[in-house]
């Protein structure tokens, strides 16, 4: 007996991570956002099962370097 729990998404290929990001939680919120097209910081946190003041971390650095923006209540890749 096979349960499925996950949606089907469309596969879209990501493109390279910046080699000057070293965090991994830093890795796996840009390739989230890059993945979804974006996200607000409820979805990255349901998502990614990290805390909030973790994920505000990981986009403020993010921010500062150009890597996302933030486009309403969403973050996307810059």
């Amino acid at each position: 007996m096979t349960m499925q729990t996950q949606k089907h998404r469309s596969a879209k290929a990501v493109a390279s991570v910046p080699e000057s990001l070293e965090s991994a939680q830093a890795k796996l919120v840009y390739i989230y956002l890059e993945a979804a097209d974006g996200a607000t910081i409820d979805d990255l946190g349901e998502a990614l099962a990290m805390k909030k003041i973790d994920i505000l971390s990981v986009l403020n650095s993010l921010s500062s370097r150009d890597f996302v923006a933030k486009r309403g209540e969403e973050y996307v890749v810059a």
